[in-house]
């Protein structure tokens, strides 16, 4: 008689993992948004486009992450945890890219995008300028509006997005695990 050495369950521990780790995930993301709203909507602080830009990939994985944590904790296929979790992981790690760039960008080791920092070059006519002034109001993207510890929003959206990867990452390891 042959016995099976493999422990009853312990798919159901992997993917219990993978829940928890990606019901973490769409926390992290949703504190992350509510964040970035509160220092807009609340603080008066106005995002530039990269800032907007870093914010796709937290739109992205909440919902994301509400649907591998769900999955998971219903035992879906391994596939469809695993399709799900790689796709957090290269959203995050995409993120921490974007947000090294836009970092880089205010600490003025390279230029940033042309629409929010450099000069000014295009000012119109003499006359139009006045009202156009009272009209747009261009947040740059190479000055920095607010620092804690010496990081930007930028540098910890950096942070914030390697917790996220590193989280999807486990979940993924967890689920690799076999007895």
């Amino acid at each position: 008689m042959m016995v099976s050495t493999a422990r009853p369950g312990l798919l159901s521990d992997a993917t219990r993992a993978a829940s928890r780790y990606a019901a973490l995930i769409t926390a992290i993301a949703a504190l992350t948004l509510g964040g970035a709203w509160f220092f807009q909507l609340v603080l008066g602080l106005q995002p530039c486009p990269l800032c907007l830009e870093q914010r796709y990939a937290y739109y992205l994985a909440i919902p994301l992450a509400i649907v591998v944590a769900v999955a998971a904790a219903r035992d879906a296929p391994r596939s469809l945890i695993y399709a799900g979790l790689f796709a957090l992981l290269l959203a995050a790690l995409a993120n921490a890219v974007l947000g090294g760039y836009h970092a880089g960008v205010e600490w003025k080791w390279w230029p940033g995008p042309t629409d929010c920092s450099g000069p000014v070059v295009d000012l119109g006519k003499a006359g139009d300028l006045l009202s156009r002034l009272d009209t747009v109001k261009v947040v740059r993207c190479d000055e920095v509006q607010w620092r804690f510890l010496g990081l930007s929003m930028a540098g910890y959206n950096v942070l914030i997005s390697l917790l996220m990867a590193a989280l999807a990452l486990l979940g993924i390891k967890r689920l690799s695990w076999r007895a």
